[in-house]
């Protein structure tokens, strides 16, 4: 897959020469970023070697935008405005979530949700498998089936109470906006894993998410 999309990005680099941030993002967006999430919900890797793989395409094409070449990577994805690959899985699986949450596909994974009055809807994580393989239960805790529910069960009250999925989409863009987008990246050190779930224990954005209870 990333060897897909690095040779679709070198024609796109080969045949536009325009370098200017909105044509570039709008020809990585349309042609190389398409083949790097194609049914990503269901694949999201959760290794780091694996989500380095994936980070370094967009960080190369990145580094070729008008403006932006004196930028780390880290600081490209602020200043362009686009989040990390790792970070827009993360937002497809929250709202596939909100799909299987409200009926607009089907819920093969029988996930579960529970309703309480002061933090909305919550899903039901399954419970630990006793006696199976240590890496058989790896693989199993990183499945849709487990990770869905833990990103949906940190989603502040007023966001996953929305009903209708343009405004539930649009709200969850600009909290994701928010939190700190520093994924796993070869040569640098990250603060934690990226994921969501650990920068929603983080005290610099616990407010993000309306305190720990929500």
């Amino acid at each position: 897959m990333a060897n897909k999309a690095r040779q679709k990005a070198g024609w796109v680099l080969s045949v536009f020469f325009n370098r200017s941030p909105t044509i570039m993002l709008t020809l990585y967006k349309s042609m190389v970023r398409s083949l790097l999430e194609y049914c990503c919900p269901l694949w999201n890797p959760q290794s780091v070697s694996d989500i380095e793989e994936l980070e370094g395409v967009q960080r190369t094409f990145t580094a070729r935008i008008a403006g932006s070449q004196h930028l780390n990577y880290w600081e490209r994805l602020k200043k362009l405005s686009i989040m990390s690959l790792q970070r827009r899985r993360e937002r497809y699986i929250l709202l596939h979530m909100w799909k299987i949450l409200h009926g607009s596909v089907s819920n093969d994974l029988k996930i579960k949700f529970v309703s309480r009055h002061r933090t909305g809807f919550k899903a039901v994580v399954p419970p630990l498998r006793g006696g199976v393989a240590a890496y058989n239960q790896s693989l199993y805790d990183k499945s849709f089936a487990v990770i869905g529910p833990r990103l949906w069960n940190c989603l502040p009250v007023h966001i996953n109470k929305i009903g209708e999925f343009e405004p539930f989409k649009r709200k969850l863009s600009s909290l994701l906006q928010r939190i700190p987008d520093k994924p796993p990246v070869k040569g640098y050190t990250s603060p934690n894993t990226n994921s969501i779930l650990d920068w929603r224990m983080d005290p610099a954005t616990l407010e993000l998410w309306g305190g720990q209870d929500s």
